[in-house]
């Protein structure tokens, strides 16, 4: 069997890890196993942060929408119970891009639940 030299497919995958880590701070971004244990954890944080945006913008749209509620004297879960009693269908993205951007609809809207 002939001998095989590996060194450019090597250097082929570090150039990529290297390429990968690009602005990475310290030897992060010049050593290649701390280039690689560094890809890494950013993957993992990448697939675990992709799930966590849509609970975080949620969360955000229900305190833009409690805190509008509150301006027309209503709470927040008695005006989320009215909605579904007036079977109004309006997601909480809608509902707090309307608090934010048309204040008189909303409030027109806080009427009808009350």
């Amino acid at each position: 069997m002939s001998r095989v030299k590996r060194g450019m497919m090597v250097r082929k995958r570090h150039k990529k890890i290297l390429k990968a880590a690009k602005g990475y701070r310290h030897g992060r971004r010049k050593l290649v196993k701390q280039a690689k244990e560094a890809i890494v954890k950013a993957g993992q944080h990448a697939y675990r942060d992709r799930r966590r945006k849509k609970r975080d913008f949620r969360s955000l749209w229900i305190i833009q929408i409690n805190a509008a509620c509150r301006q027309n004297e209503i709470k927040y879960s008695t005006f989320i119970n009215g909605l579904k009693r007036a079977k109004i269908d309006l997601d909480r993205k809608v509902l707090a891009d309307l608090a934010e951007n048309e204040p008189e609809e909303f409030r027109k809207l806080v009427e009808r639940v009350k």
